[in-house]
């Protein structure tokens, strides 16, 4: 479905309603596509956390700011 910027703003609630529905929208400027109405795309499983424990190592120095890096980052002076 295309609907013009006015049409959209009167009736944005309605549009969301269809787009929650799974319909794609495209909003259009004197014509032209200008935007895209989607809907959002839903996890199908749930969300596991500590899925990836064991996977990943970090430098136990990892927190350490040292003044090279503030030098780095603020500039010597």
């Amino acid at each position: 479905m295309s609907i013009n910027i006015y049409e959209a703003k009167t009736q944005l609630s309605k549009l969301i309603a269809r787009v929650e529905e799974g319909e794609e929208i495209t909003i259009s400027r004197n014509g032209r596509p200008a935007a895209r109405l989607v809907p959002i795309e839903r996890r199908t499983t749930p969300r596991v956390p500590g899925a990836l424990k064991g996977q990943f190592w970090m430098s136990p120095d990892f927190d350490d700011f040292t003044e090279q890096d503030e030098a780095d980052w603020y500039g010597e002076g």
